[in-house]
């Protein structure tokens, strides 16, 4: 797994860390040159980056996931970090696999077009009648997938803050819908577009525009009796 990183300070960690996850065959140096560093340093979070490369082999057989968990997150809670996690198609998916996989480890996270699992699933979901209706437990066994969905319909009693930023002409967008409908309103922002990068930076200046991670730290922040 390479990381690049982007320190706030050299001396000593941020309060926060920041794990960006790319789009298949994404690199991190993509979070770069599409601006979303620039943009959160415009914010001036005091947060350390770190942008991954996805091996798919590893995406497709989960075993990502323990790594980012023993190279990323655990040293970051040991130093005293709260953890956020940012996932752009299939980087969303590890995201949310990862919160299922490992509960209150993660401060909150911001899906923006995520890989929402193949026609079977989703269609599956559909003719249950949406998530409320769908019961994970008949039928098919439970994968990663399945997981997945069942976490995000559990998500309104998770003590995490769950944001979606989708393109209405996603050729995702079926799933999108159905994962917005699990959400409260005003963590979902629905813009024109498709699912490109172009749409995916917009997506990340509107959900740094309001201020969610901002709200987050200031409220670990005065749990922990810091200033920010």
């Amino acid at each position: 797994m390479r990381i690049l990183t982007d320190r706030y300070q050299l001396q000593q960690p941020a309060p926060a860390l920041l794990i960006l996850l790319p789009g298949a065959y994404g690199i991190p140096e993509d979070f770069v040159g599409y601006g979303f560093v620039s943009a959160l340093r415009a914010q001036q979070l005091p947060m350390d980056i770190a942008m991954l490369e996805l091996p798919f082999n590893q995406v497709a057989d989960d075993s990502l996931l323990a790594e980012i968990h023993d190279q990323l997150v655990q040293p970051a809670l040991a130093a005293g970090q709260t953890v956020w996690l940012a996932g752009i198609s299939i980087g969303g998916y590890l995201a949310m696999a990862y919160a299922e996989r490992y509960a209150n480890e993660i401060a909150g996270m911001f899906l923006m077009a995520p890989y929402p699992g193949n026609r079977m699933t989703t269609n599956e979901i559909m003719v249950a009648g949406g998530l409320t209706s769908w019961n994970p437990e008949d039928g098919a066994a439970i994968d990663t997938e399945r997981r997945i969905w069942r976490w995000l319909k559990e998500s309104a009693i998770l003590n995490m803050p769950i944001h979606l930023g989708i393109g209405q002409d996603d050729r995702f967008s079926a799933g999108h819908r159905m994962m917005a409908a699990a959400l409260p309103p005003t963590h979902v922002d629905s813009i024109s577009g498709g699912h490109e990068w172009v749409i995916w930076r917009q997506l990340w200046q509107n959900f740094l525009d309001r201020q969610f991670i901002q709200e987050s730290l200031s409220e670990s922040s005065q749990l922990q009796g810091d200033p920010l």
